[in-house]
């Protein structure tokens, strides 16, 4: 089966809607069994489920899962443990043949793995297809740099009787800490680094979305990885992110989520070893509209990247930072593409926004609406929709005129909320949208190449879009725009589906032959 592209995505026709509407009822046949965890290539059950639900239709239980504890961790990291002498000793081109064997069948099952993200996240079905594509994409581009760079082994400078060589080395064994909101990509993304550089990995999803992570390990059981290689547990963050953080025979941990669990992280993880903490933590991601802006771009690059699958990924665009001379413009234009999104089930072909994950995700949608009318007002959405039944539904909302100081400046709501302010110039958008303790993405709208210049030089953010209508800060690509944050948002510098991602799973070895 052919592999939806990056590019062939703005294309889908017909024949991917019929392709879409199987799959879904092939999953919607699935649904409602148990599911064990998998630690050592064996199925593992707890004393207790929980259940994954269809955040469009909570009654719909998706799948029962495992809720399992400590020692379930603690079993899971002692396979790995076990299974990694063997799994480095392989050598990088067989694990490349088994990730690209994984990758394989991810394309010959990517409309049920689309099908399966659309009913356990509530993504449309085209975020849901690019979603499986991106995670396609990032193993087969990791592959593509631990072949370019040759295993990361090289020669160094020596003498007639001195040989020297760098190698970089696996750490041994990594946990992998997954989100709700790119289940399946940010998992594969993650796990896919640290098994092609010879480690093995202890892999727990989210729990709204435990489904898409099971699909992983099957992938990669069906590819043929050993046994220990990877290991898939369920259950509390608090129960086994506990074990994670004290375990010391785990040698890295590999995170994405919030900034608030990320920073718990990053302390508790190393407090009596340094380990590798690759963290990505969320972003308050602003977009700097100029003068000479095209409106319509600019609208529907804000529009896309605020209320795209309801605003729930790190990178949405929270804040807009528009010029005085062309605010009415761009916000009247703002607010009727918000206005004419189509909310409701995310299964249905012309759906744009879907449900929020759950009713917490409401709850802190709630609160960002009633921050931004106590500190600006309110110009469209703010409701919770209850006439969609009881799914989690909220309309696409836009706040204006905040103050500056304001508090909803600094929390990340994680829902299509976004807040338009005006500036005089540039330097003033620019120090605004620096503020920030976040710096994961960020945009701008000018024609002008000085302005262009200025914003990429001086803009402090890890992912950064000019002229963006696809996505004014959105829209990362393995291989095209690398994807991390600075400050608050990322703890390495280095940032996935970019050239420096794989290489932090790595530690160098100096090797020095003497020859007589």
């Amino acid at each position: 089966m052919e592999k939806i592209t990056y590019a062939s995505l703005a294309t889908l026709g017909e024949d991917f809607h019929r392709a879409f509407e199987l799959a879904l009822v092939h999953e919607r046949k699935k649904l409602d069994a148990v599911h064990p965890m998998f630690i050592a290539g064996k199925s593992v059950k707890a004393a207790k489920t929980f259940s994954d639900f269809n955040p469009a239709q909570p009654a719909l239980v998706l799948g029962r899962f495992q809720s399992g504890g400590r020692e379930h961790a603690k079993k899971a990291i002692a396979a790995a443990k076990t299974a990694q002498p063997f799994w480095r000793e392989l050598g990088f081109p067989a694990r490349v043949n088994f990730l690209r064997k994984a990758a394989e069948l991810m394309t010959k099952h990517q409309f049920e793995l689309a099908a399966l993200l659309t009913l356990e996240v509530g993504k449309n079905r085209f975020e849901a297809i690019a979603e499986v594509s991106e995670a396609i994409d990032l193993i087969l581009y990791y592959c593509q740099q631990i072949e370019t760079y040759k295993g990361y082994e090289m020669p160094m400078s020596g003498s007639t009787i001195e040989k020297t060589k760098t190698v970089l080395k696996p750490y041994g064994t990594f946990a992998v800490v997954a989100p709700f909101n790119f289940p399946f990509a940010l998992a594969t993304g993650m796990a896919a680094a640290a098994l092609i550089t010879g480690n093995t990995v202890v892999f727990k999803p989210a729990s709204d979305t435990p489904f898409s992570g099971l699909r992983i390990h099957e992938l990669l059981h069906r590819a043929g990885i050993p046994v220990g290689v990877f290991n898939y547990i369920t259950g509390s963050g608090s129960e086994i992110g506990a074990e994670l953080m004290a375990n010391q025979d785990l040698d890295g941990i590999a995170f994405t989520g919030s900034r608030e669990v990320g920073m718990d992280v990053i302390r508790n993880f190393q407090q009596q070893r340094t380990r590798p903490c690759i963290c990505e933590m969320g972003g308050k991601n602003a977009c700097i509209i100029m003068p000479t802006a095209n409106i319509d771009d600019a609208s529907e690059g804000v529009m896309r990247s605020a209320f795209g699958m309801g605003g729930e990924k790190c990178s949405a665009c929270s804040r807009v930072y528009v010029h005085q001379s062309i605010a009415k413009q761009f916000t009247d234009a703002l607010v009727a593409k918000a206005r004419a999104i189509k909310v409701g089930d995310p299964a249905e072909r012309d759906t744009f926004l879907g449900p929020l994950i759950n009713e917490s995700a409401v709850e802190r949608f709630e609160r960002g609406v009633k921050l931004g009318k106590k500190d600006g007002e309110l110009l469209t959405g703010g409701k919770r929709l209850k006439d969609m039944g009881e799914g989690y539904f909220v309309e696409p909302t836009i706040v204006a005129n905040l103050a500056p100081k304001s508090k909803w400046f600094e929390e990340e709501f994680f829902s299509p909320l976004v807040a338009v302010n005006t500036v005089k110039s540039l330097e003033e958008g620019l120090a605004l949208a620096n503020t920030s303790g976040f710096g994961l993405t960020a945009g701008i709208f000018t024609q002008i190449e000085d302005e262009q210049r200025e914003f990429f030089d001086r803009i402090e953010a890890g992912a950064t879009y000019c002229n963006r209508r696809g996505g004014a800060t959105t829209g990362a690509w393995p291989g095209v725009q690398s994807f991390g944050g600075w400050k608050g948002s990322g703890s390495t510098g280095k940032n996935a589906l970019g050239p420096w991602y794989v290489p932090q799973f790595l530690r160098e070895q100096s090797q020095t032959l003497v020859s007589k």
